[in-house]
C-alpha cells in the first residue's frame, strides 16, 4: 500500500488476539478479546474463548491478530484549533492575552483559505498518529477543516469561530457550514455554534447565538474562565463570573453547551455547570503553557459533570498529544488536592474517550467499545519496554503511553493508519506544503506589523 493511497472499503473487520479496553460503564478489560465490526458498526466484543467457537472469525472479511496489542476506543480530542499548527513555536513563553493580541490574531488576520487547508493537514495527520480519531475544531475557513476530514476518515465536530464586535460575527458562516457539512461525509462531521469566549461576546449576541444554535438543533462550543484576567474583567463589566454571565446571557439553554477550560470556577459555577448538563473540555497542557492555571476536574468530577480533554490549538500545545494530557489530568488533580487518588488512569483514560463523547454531545455514538457504537477503535502496541512489567493496563497506557506506540487508526470500521502508515494523506506533501504555507504566512503577518489591523479588529476564532 502506498502513502497516501485509498483502501477498498472493509465489509467487516475482527481483531482477535488483543487485550480490549472497553471504557464500558463497567471499565471492562478483556484478556484476549475479539472484536467484531461490521456495516461501521462494533457489533460483538468478547473473550476469544467464550461460545460459539469460532461464530466471530466466520462473520468477518477480513481478520487482524492483534496478539500483544491493547484494543481501545480512539482517543477525542475534545478541543482544538488544528490550522494553528502554522504558528507553532511562532510566539512561545507569553501570557495569553500578549500571546493573542500582539502575535496570534495579527498573523490570523492574514490567513487564506489554503493555509488552513494545509495547517489543518499536518494536525490531523500528527492526531492520526497518536490514536485520535475524533476533534472538535472551532476556527475559520471550516469548509477546508472538513474537506481534510472527509479526506482523511476521522471524524469532527466543527464550529466557526464568532465574535460581537467591530467585525461581522460570521453567523451567516455558522449557517453555511451546519447546511452544508453537519452529519456530512457519512455522520462523521458535525457542526456547532463558536462563540469565542465571554469576553469577545456580548449578552446580545450570546442570546442571538443560543437561539441560532436552536434553530439548526446543533450544539455551542466556547472558551470560559481560562484565565484570572479574563474572570476579572467579565465581574468588572456584568457583575458575575463568566459562567454566572453565560447562564444570565441565556447562552444554556443552547440544544448543548460545551465549555472549554474553566480553569477558574467557583462553587457556584461548577453547580450551574452540572444544573444545566454543560460538558466540559480540559486543556491542562496549553492551560500550563500559557500560565493560565489548573481547572479543578476532581471537583467537577464529584459534580458528576460530563469531562472530556483536549489538546488546545499546536500553537498554545506545541504537539497535539493525548497520552500527554491524560496524564497530566491525572497528575496536575494528585498536586493540586495532595490526594494519589484524586484523578484515576481509568478516569483520566474515559475523559480521553467517552468523557471526550459526552462533553461533545456524542456519547451513545463514540467513545467506548461497546455493540451498537461505531467502530472507532485503536490498536496499541504493548509489546514495548515501557510497558513492562503489565501489572495493570490502565495505569500502563495513561503513565506509560505515547503517541508513538499507536500502530493501527479504524474509524467507523475503515482503517485510516495501519502500521503507523496512513493511508488517505501523503505525508511528505503535507510536510512540505504546510512549511511552505507557514513561512509565507508569518512573512505577510511580519510585514503588515504596525498597520491599521495591529489586532484589535481581527475575529479572535483562537484561544
Amino acid at each position: 500500500m502506498k502513502a497516501g493511497g485509498h483502501v477498498a472499503l472493509e465489509r467487516s473487520l475482527l481483531i482477535r488476539g488483543a487485550t480490549i479496553v472497553t471504557v464500558n460503564d463497567e471499565q471492562e478489560v478483556i484478556e484476549e478479546g475479539e472484536l467484531l465490526i461490521e456495516k461501521g458498526l462494533i457489533t460483538s466484543v468478547g473473550r476469544a474463548c467464550d461460545p460459539p467457537v469460532g461464530w466471530r472469525a466466520t462473520k468477518a472479511t477480513r481478520i487482524i491478530e492483534a496478539r500483544g496489542k491493547v484494543v481501545l476506543p480512539g482517543l477525542v480530542n475534545a478541543h482544538n484549533h488544528a490550522a494553528m499548527s502554522l504558528f507553532r513555536g511562532y510566539a512561545d513563553d507569553l501570557p495569553l492575552m500578549q500571546w493573542l493580541h500582539e502575535k496570534i490574531w495579527p498573523a490570523e488576520s492574514k490567513m487564506v483559505e489554503e493555509d488552513v487547508y494545509w495547517g489543518t493537514a499536518l494536525s490531523v495527520l500528527e492526531m492520526v498518529r497518536g490514536g485520535t480519531t475524533t476533534f472538535a475544531d472551532m476556527y475559520l475557513f471550516m469548509d477546508q477543516v472538513a474537506r481534510v476530514v472527509k479526506k482523511v476518515g476521522t471524524r469532527a465536530v466543527l464550529a466557526r469561530g464568532v465574535t460581537a464586535g467591530g467585525t461581522d460575527p460570521k453567523l451567516e458562516e455558522t449557517r453555511r457550514l451546519v447546511e452544508t457539512w453537519h452529519k456530512g461525509a457519512g455522520g462523521r462531521i458535525r457542526a456547532a455554534v463558536g462563540p469565542h469566549a465571554p469576553y469577545t461576546c456580548t449578552p446580545e449576541f450570546l442570546q442571538q447565538v443560543a437561539g441560532l444554535a436552536k434553530e439548526l438543533g446543533v450544539p455551542a462550543h466556547i472558551h470560559v474562565a481560562e484565565t484570572r484576567e479574563e474572570v476579572q474583567q467579565i465581574k468588572e463589566r456584568y457583575g458575575a463570573t463568566p459562567v454566572q454571565y453565560l447562564e444570565r446571557s441565556g447562552l444554556f439553554d443552547a440544544p448543548r453547551v460545551t465549555a472549554v477550560h474553566c480553569v477558574h470556577l467557583t462553587g457556584e459555577d461548577v453547580k450551574i455547570l452540572a444544573d444545566r448538563r454543560v460538558g466540559v473540555v480540559s486543556c491542562p497542557g496549553s492551560n500550563l503553557k500559557l500560565a493560565a492555571g489548573i481547572a479543578p476536574l476532581a471537583k467537577m468530577v464529584k459534580a458528576a459533570i460530563p469531562i472530556g480533554l483536549g489538546t488546545d490549538g499546536p500553537a498554545s500545545a506545541g504537539a497535539l498529544d493525548m497520552w500527554e494530557q491524560m496524564r497530566l489530568a491525572a497528575n496536575l488533580q494528585k498536586a493540586l488536592t495532595g490526594e494519589a487518588d484524586a484523578i484515576s488512569a481509568a478516569q483520566a483514560l474515559e475523559m480521553a474517550t467517552r468523557g471526550g463523547a459526552r462533553a461533545l454531545g456524542l456519547d451513545g455514538q463514540i467513545g467506548a467499545i461497546i455493540p451498537g457504537l461505531s467502530a472507532d477503535v485503536i490498536i496499541v502496541n504493548a509489546e514495548r519496554a515501557h510497558f513492562y512489567p503489565p501489572h495493570d493496563v490502565l495505569s500502563s497506557l495513561v503513565y506509560a503511553g505515547h503517541p508513538a506506540d499507536v500502530e493501527t487508526v479504524i474509524v467507523a470500521g475503515q482503517p485510516v493508519m495501519e502500521e503507523r502508515m496512513l493511508l488517505n494523506l501523503d505525508e511528505r506533501e503535507v510536510l512540505a506544503r504546510s512549511a511552505e504555507r507557514a513561512r509565507e504566512l508569518i512573512k505577510r503577518a511580519e510585514e503588515s506589523r504596525g498597520e491599521d489591523q495591529a489586532g484589535s479588529e481581527v475575529v479572535p476564532p483562537v484561544d
